[in-house]
């Protein structure tokens, strides 16, 4: 049975897995079970896993670490009750020497005894807190995937991975800058607060109206367009580094877990 987005936002986070595990949904998650944290993923073979933790170490802001699994075990002990990283996601893009070789729903066949995944934090944990101080999310009202940029901002580097920083962009109004700025940076394990705002020029994007990733959104007269740093981030640093191998997440198809938005740091214990 085919669950539309409107049925997807009354189910819990445990439930959403499940509909998105059996295949009942495969769409973005921007939206749905609200409260609870969501993740972007990478997956990559154990000899650069230490690597890769490394990046998110020394690049907080687009990479908060969130979750990590034992090598070639599939299940994030610390993200919630039985979350399984091959089959959670709605969509995952598989990368093969720096090329996006194919999207699918399910990884279970590409999974190995040498793999780690990596969880980290998404910007779409803070929306519902914009939402709830009167502050419209236009992706979500409209049934869309969040805009994604390129920039030129650069990236701590470490091993293989380095580069520049992806942004997500949400058009506010002028008035609401401030205060946006001030809600999202109460939830660092979401990317925080914003990193730039205003002329979309100066982070080295081009045209606000072309996104590397996901779908156009307007940025309508009196409002400012403003970035935060983007858990693609790491998927772009993953492409430069051509690793043979490496499983992340779809742009805009995360990982719901059960874990709090509201918590400041990282779960180190199983979720009850």
């Amino acid at each position: 049975m085919t669950m539309d987005f409107a049925a997807m936002r009354k189910l819990s986070a445990p439930d959403a897995r499940k509909a998105i595990r059996e295949g009942a949904y495969a769409r973005h998650t921007a939206g749905l079970a609200a409260g609870c944290l969501q993740a972007n993923i990478v997956i990559l073979p154990e000899s650069y896993a230490l690597d890769f933790m490394r990046f998110c170490q020394r690049n907080p802001k687009p990479c908060p670490l969130v979750g990590v699994t034992e090598t070639g075990d599939p299940v994030f002990r610390t993200m919630g009750q039985d979350v399984d990283v091959r089959s959670d996601i709605p969509a995952y893009n598989i990368y093969r020497d720096g090329h996006r070789s194919e999207t699918v729903a399910d990884i279970t066949d590409h999974w190995r005894d040498d793999m780690v995944g990596f969880a980290l934090g998404c910007s779409f944990t803070f929306e519902k807190a914009l939402q709830s101080n009167g502050i419209p999310v236009w992706h979500i009202d409209n049934d869309s995937t969040v805009p994604m940029f390129q920039t030129t901002i650069p990236l701590t580097p470490a091993g293989p991975f380095g580069g520049h920083m992806v942004v997500s962009m949400r058009a506010v109004p002028e008035a609401d800058v401030a205060r946006v700025a001030e809600i999202s940076a109460r939830y660092p394990l979401a990317h925080g607060a914003p990193v730039h705002s205003g002329d979309p020029q100066a982070i080295g994007i081009r045209d606000i109206s072309q996104p590397e990733w996901g779908d156009p959104a307007p940025v309508p007269s009196g409002h400012v367009p403003v970035f935060w740093a983007c858990g693609v981030t790491p998927q772009s640093a993953v492409m430069r580094a051509k690793l043979p191998l490496a499983i992340t997440h779809a742009p805009g198809h995360m990982l719901i877990s059960d874990v709090p938005e509201e918590a400041e740091v990282p779960i180190l214990t199983p979720v009850d």
